[in-house]
């Protein structure tokens, strides 16, 4: 699937758990959003995705968004933006850049 096609689509949910930071805040579990994103591109991009990098500090606000840097088999690094939906952390990949645009 090209870039262009794909931008275009949104990607099922990801469910991310969240974590209680020490000073009350809750933050997106990183790690978990991490690995459902590795998956989940992988099978829609069909291409191994060799890692991603999210924040660890971000704040669970519903509507916010954020990046995470996202490393293909083939060298190519792309970065996905990601919504939070709701209260309860779940959030949707609403783009995906190569770094080449």
């Amino acid at each position: 699937m090209s870039l262009f096609k794909f931008s275009g689509v949104v990607l099922g949910l990801i469910v991310a758990a969240v974590l209680v930071a020490g000073c009350g805040d809750t933050v997106i579990d990183a790690t978990k959003t991490e690995e459902a994103l590795e998956a989940n591109l992988s099978k829609s991009l069909e291409e191994k995705v060799l890692a991603v990098d999210c924040p660890s500090d971000q704040k669970v606000e519903k509507g916010a968004t954020f990046s995470c840097s996202v490393k293909l088999e083939k060298g190519e690094e792309q970065t996905a933006t990601l919504k939070i939906l709701n209260e309860n952390a779940d959030v949707s990949v609403i783009n995906l850049r190569g770094s080449n645009e």
